[in-house]
């Protein structure tokens, strides 16, 4: 764990969209690398009634101390993948905060997003479909995530991914990786 000189380290993430766009394992994704270097983590998902094309979103909270509550309202990151969810949790991003969205499904017209907040456009529906299947936009939106803020290592963060993802389908790890680098090459 890298010494940030006495101060706490704590970041906090919401991610939300509709069910099986993969939102909650992104949030794993970070929960797990969290943990893995070190950190406290909770991972808290939210389901609409819905499983499939309902909503879904996760809370999840790193941190060096002991988690007091799972629960997100004023997020470090805020990544969305659909419309509704940008209307929900725009207002959640913390002052200096960045709000991640997918371009491809998200437009801001007309939303009144602040100007406190950093947002970043990733057409990772596009980007996934170049990548080899549309399944792989939450991942795309990872690699962003990772680079776009201090929450997780980048390095931990693909060992998770091998772990976590290369051991089930590994026929699928070279598509996920391959994603992953071109969500963090949108913020470079």
């Amino acid at each position: 764990m890298a010494d940030n000189g006495g101060k706490k380290f704590e970041r906090t993430l919401v991610a939300a969209g509709f069910g099986g766009q993969g939102l909650m394992v992104l949030g794993q994704l970070i929960a797990y690398t969290g943990n893995a270097e070190g950190r406290n983590v909770s991972w808290l998902p939210s389901y609409g009634p819905e499983m499939r094309g309902g909503t879904a979103n996760c809370s999840v909270v790193i941190s060096d101390e002991k988690v007091g509550s799972p629960v997100v309202s004023d997020a470090d990151a805020v990544v969305v993948m659909t419309q509704p969810s940008l209307t929900k949790f725009k207002n959640d991003v913390k002052k200096g905060g960045v709000l991640i969205y997918n371009s491809d499904l998200v437009n801001l017209e007309g939303e009144n997003v602040r100007s406190d907040i950093r947002t970043i456009a990733v057409p990772a529906n596009k980007i996934a479909s170049e990548t080899g299947s549309d399944k792989v936009a939450n991942i795309v939106m990872l690699g962003t995530l990772v680079a776009a803020t201090d929450m997780v290592s980048d390095s931990m963060c693909i060992e998770m991914i091998k772990e976590k993802l290369g051991t089930k389908k590994p026929q699928f790890l070279p598509m996920n990786l391959k994603a992953y680098e071109a969500g963090k090459a949108i913020v470079k």
